[in-house]
């Protein structure tokens, strides 16, 4: 099917593995992606409470969901994973068998608008104690030392980082940064974005400069929600009661690439 034509479903912040149920839920959740008719799932980060893209970090929550991700995968459904704050080294052959595409941002294109899609948890810089947790979590040292971890060490490190995180910078996720979000929007927009799409806060925002619109998208977490992008580039959310999101965006184009790491 032509880009242009194409339904994608995201989802954003799901944590699994985090709430009783949440495992059944997200089986409903691709089943109505499947029975839409979607191309594309997007994952906009933070799947699970700890993605590592080493097998020997998954517990079974994990190898259940990835499992899933497979089956859909199977079906014909196109899976891209955006890296958030609770993932880490998802360019692995390890996780290849559950997603088309993994990297920190994710671009396409409908109704002739630019989407960018990024998780948005650099945004508060304010928050230094995370920032020095990202960079040192994610660099090329700690990508050595996560292969060589035998697999029960590193199942325990995994639900530690978990507590890790929700301490870093739960404080800077209760109030939105609204100024750090339409500054970091607006630069998007300068690069020919059309529409810009977060997660990470938990919680629907919208801002709108002229034709352009950026939006924080509601937890699945709490909400249980799905947002669609239709081949019109139209965004809507579902369950009606987490908000919508009015279509006010202009056709345009942007220049920028899909994704940091190649297509598998």
């Amino acid at each position: 099917m032509l880009a242009w034509a194409v339904l994608r479903a995201i989802l954003a912040d799901l944590h699994l593995g985090q709430r009783p149920g949440d495992s059944a839920a997200f089986v409903q959740a691709l089943e109505a992606v499947r029975h839409r008719g979607a191309e594309e799932l997007v994952l906009l980060g933070d799947v699970f409470r700890a993605l590592v893209g080493f097998s020997r970090f998954w517990d079974e929550s994990v190898r259940s969901g990835l499992a899933q991700l497979a089956a859909l995968r199977t079906s014909g459904i196109r899976v891209v994973m955006v890296e958030g704050n609770r993932d880490f080294f998802l360019d692995t052959d390890e996780l290849s068998p559950f997603c088309d595409r993994a990297g920190p941002v994710h671009s396409f294109s409908a109704g002739g608008r630019r989407f960018l899609c990024e998780h948005g948890d650099t945004i508060n810089r304010a928050d230094r104690r995370y920032r020095f947790w990202r960079r040192l979590s994610k660099s090329r040292p700690a990508r050595l030392w996560a292969r060589l971890l035998p697999r029960r060490l590193a199942q325990r490190i995994v639900h530690g980082t978990e507590a890790q995180l929700a301490r870093t910078n739960f404080s800077y996720r209760r109030a939105l940064p609204e100024v750090l979000l339409e500054q970091a929007a607006r630069r998007h927009f300068r690069a020919g974005v059309d529409v810009v799409l977060w997660g990470h806060f938990h919680r629907s925002w919208r801002f709108v400069d002229g034709q352009r619109e950026a939006l924080v998208l509601p937890a699945w977490l709490e909400t249980r929600a799905t947002t669609w992008v239709g081949s019109d580039g139209a965004i809507r959310a579902e369950p009606d009661d987490v908000g919508q999101f009015v279509d006010t965006a202009s056709r345009s184009w942007y220049q920028g690439r899909e994704s940091n790491t190649a297509a598998r």
